[in-house]
């Protein structure tokens, strides 16, 4: 879910109170609450401590219902398959910074070696 599905003036900072959000991807509020309590979801809390669920959270709800209703698969299973999904995600991440990284040194390096050759005049 992207805030394009939700509306095109929707910030993709929205955040959505548990009512709201239990709409938005067709459960009851309990079975977000269960979510909450199985460690497969981490809502932002207010200062009055209400949930608010990011886009972010919606999708990963309907990541659960899709691994659940349409795979099968247990929470037990649901946990592991998101722990990895988290865990990839963060590697590809941590690749294409240090693909930049590099990207960066070769550029420096370049840089450097043609000014290697350049005659320096006082």
């Amino acid at each position: 879910m992207t805030s394009a599905d939700l509306g095109p003036d929707l910030p993709a900072n929205a955040a959505f109170v548990i009512s709201v959000a239990a709409r938005l991807v067709g459960v009851h509020e309990q079975t977000l609450r269960y979510y909450e309590r199985a460690g497969l979801l981490e809502p932002a809390r207010s200062k009055g401590r209400i949930r608010l669920y990011s886009l972010h959270d919606l999708e990963r709800v309907r990541q659960i219902r899709r691994l659940t209703d349409e795979m099968g698969v247990n929470l037990a299973g649901v946990e592991v398959i998101m722990r990895l999904t988290d865990h990839i995600r963060e590697l590809e991440q941590r690749i294409d910074d240090l693909h930049t990284e590099v990207q960066r040194g070769n550029a420096a390096s370049t840089r450097a070696q043609a000014h290697k050759g350049t005659p320096t005049w006082t």
